[in-house]
C-alpha cells in the first residue's frame, strides 16, 4: 500500500504551503512510506486528484485544494481531517495502516480490542447461561422427582378419601345408636303409661268399694 500526497510545489498560498509541510513532516517523523504527487507541474496528477476526491468532500466551488491524501486509490482525507486524526493519535487509522507495535495508537487499539472482546464474552456467557430466574417445568428438570411428587399426591388423596369414609361410617353408627335410644325411650314411655292406667283402675275400684260400704251403712241406720 502506497500513501499518496498530492501537493502544489509552486503554490502562491502561504497557508497551503504550511499545510503541505505539516503533512509531509509528520509522515516522515512516523517513518511512513509515501509518495509526493505534484499537481502544479503535472496536469494528469491534478485531474486524477480532482476526480477521485468524493463529491461530499469537495469545497463549494468543486475544486479540492492540496494537500489531499490517498491510500492507493482510496481517499483518506484533506488537511483538516488529517489534523483531527493527529490530535486524536489516530493517524494510522486515518491512513488505513496498522499501527506499529509499541506506538500510542497501537496501545489504544489493544485497549479497545480488550473491551470489545470482554463485552462479547459477557454476551456469550449470558446466552450460554440463561437467567436462572426463568422457571423450568419440574418434569423437564427431573422426571423421576416429578413422578414421585405425583405418586405422593395420589397417596395423600387416597388417605383423605379413607378418612372421609371412616367419618361417614362413624356418623352412620351414631345415627343408629340415636335411633335405638329413641326406640328404648318410646318403650319406657309406653310402659309408664300402662302402669299409670293400672294405678288408675285400682283407685277406681277402691273408690267404688268404699261407696258401696257407705250405702250399706246408711241402709242399716234407717
Amino acid at each position: 500500500m502506497v500513501i499518496k500526497v498530492f501537493l502544489a510545489s509552486s503554490s502562491g498560498s502561504t497557508a497551503i504551503k504550511k499545510k503541505q509541510q505539516d503533512v509531509v513532516g509528520f509522515l516522515e517523523a512516523l517513518k511512513v512510506d509515501y509518495t509526493q504527487l505534484d499537481i502544479a507541474c503535472n496536469e494528469e496528477n491534478r485531474m486524477w486528484m480532482r476526480q477521485n476526491v468524493p463529491e461530499e468532500k469537495k469545497p463549494a466551488n468543486g475544486i479540492p485544494l492540496p494537500p489531499q491524501i490517498f491510500n492507493e486509490n482510496g481517499y483518506c482525507g484533506d488537511y483538516e481531517t488529517f489534523f483531527d486524526a493527529k490530535e486524536d493519535n489516530m493517524v494510522y487509522a486515518f491512513l488505513g495502516l496498522p499501527p506499529p507495535p509499541g506506538s500510542k495508537e497501537a496501545e489504544q487499539a489493544d485497549e479497545a480490542h480488550v473491551v470489545e472482546n470482554g463485552t462479547h464474552a459477557e454476551e456469550t456467557n449470558a446466552e450460554e447461561n440463561p437467567d436462572d430466574s426463568i422457571e423450568v417445568p419440574v418434569e423437564e428438570r427431573n422426571g423421576d422427582a416429578h413422578g414421585e411428587e405425583v405418586l405422593a399426591a395420589d397417596e395423600e388423596e387416597e388417605g383423605e378419601g379413607g378418612e372421609e369414609e371412616e367419618e361417614e361410617v362413624a356418623e352412620g353408627e351414631t345415627a343408629d345408636d340415636e335411633a335405638t335410644e329413641g326406640e328404648t325411650a318410646g318403650d319406657e314411655a309406653l310402659a309408664e303409661e300402662d302402669q299409670a292406667v293400672e294405678e288408675t283402675d285400682e283407685v277406681t275400684e277402691d273408690t267404688q268399694a268404699q261407696a258401696e260400704e257407705e250405702e250399706e251403712q246408711e241402709e242399716e241406720t234407717e
